[in-house]
């Protein structure tokens, strides 16, 4: 019974975030505030944890994996720093990027720090976990899958295109998205948090690359399908160029149906304020526009999962979620009951 939560308020709820990118970081960012017993707010947070995508080939991240063999380490790095203190001299240090066009032109010192700690761990879970632990991290960290996978989506014409880099460019033409290897298992701990959680949440973040790859891990959708947990997907602000150009709130819940149909979401969080003139030029100038504005959707539910919208926009010249908006909105889902909705569009 998803109502179980009300009982829970109390004792602090367990939340698993899913997904990669900045978006993901976003979150959590707004998140870690509520992992606090002290905390007067109604609901919080007894354990929050991330699963994380490790697909990343590009930048900083690619270059470490293809040298070292190792994981990607750009998007832990996010999270990491996303869920310690801001104020946090570390958390400053492993955000910081290096200049010039040497070897270590373009690497993030967190990125570097990853790597050096699993080569003397032997280890780049416990490296995660005890990076986070110097961070002071308000959460737990966990890579989807230990094994080295690599996106691979096949087109419609029949190619394969390799890499997540070059599967970010081809959105629309993906007939098929895998795992290479598919035989890729995830963490017993993070399958322990998704079977033990109070609210899962998928996104925001890329539909194809940081999305879908953590659920394409075997396990990882059948732990979450049998969970019991409140189950919301977070709609990006904005649609991505070569990626979901043209897709709707209800396309990307569409989409993440296909490939896990026992996943059924609860709420779809969506925001329904405008940007300004100058974004929207600016980013249909890249061909990007807008979300959940302008299309017609029912305002009742997208896929049967009942639409949950707001002011979910950041200040500054990127379109931006609101951490902490996006933190309260998501958890206002989960302190209210499931209503059962026959609606559908």
């Amino acid at each position: 019974m998803k109502n179980h939560l009300f009982a829970q308020r109390s004792e602090g709820l367990n939340f698993v975030a899913i997904g990669g990118g900045n978006g993901l970081s976003t979150l959590l960012s707004g998140l870690k505030r509520f992992v606090d017993a002290s905390a007067s707010d109604a609901i919080w947070l007894k354990n929050l944890s991330a699963i994380v995508a490790v697909s990343d080939d590009g930048g900083s991240s690619g270059r470490l994996r293809d040298e070292l063999q190792m994981l990607p380490p750009g998007d832990i790095r996010n999270c990491m720093v996303a869920l310690c203190e801001d104020s946090h001299l570390l958390s400053k240090l492993f955000r910081h990027r290096f200049r010039g066009n040497g070897e270590l032109g373009g690497h993030s010192f967190g990125n570097l720090f990853l790597a050096a700690l699993s080569e003397i761990t032997g280890d780049f879970a416990e490296a995660v976990r005890l990076s986070s632990e110097i961070l002071a991290s308000k959460g737990h960290i966990f890579p989807a899958t230990m094994a080295d996978v690599r996106l691979a989506a096949e087109l419609d014409d029949g190619s394969v295109v390799r890499g997540e880099t070059n599967v970010s460019k081809v959105g629309r033409r993906i007939r098929r998205l895998s795992l290479e290897p598919e035989t890729c298992h995830p963490l017993p701990e993070a399958l322990a948090a998704i079977y033990e959680a109070d609210v899962i949440t998928l996104g925001p973040g890329s539909l194809f690359t940081s999305l879908l790859p953590p659920l394409l891990v075997k396990g990882v959708p059948e732990t979450i399908a049998e969970s019991s947990a409140v189950k919301i997907f977070i709609c990006n602000l904005m649609t991505q160029p070569g990626e979901t150009e043209g897709f709707s709130a209800k396309r990307h819940l569409e989409i993440v149906r296909e490939y896990v149909p026992g996943i059924n979401f609860d709420y779809v969080v969506v925001n329904n304020h405008f940007i300004s003139e100058e974004q929207t030029e600016k980013y249909a100038a890249q061909g990007s526009v807008q979300i959940g504005i302008s299309e017609s959707i029912s305002p009742l539910t997208i896929e049967g999962a009942e639409i949950i919208y707001g002011n979910l926009l950041d200040e500054g010249e990127k379109v931006r979620h609101h951490p902490e908006k996006l933190a309260q909105t998501t958890l206002l889902c989960a302190a209210q009951p499931i209503r059962t909705r026959e609606f559908s569009i």
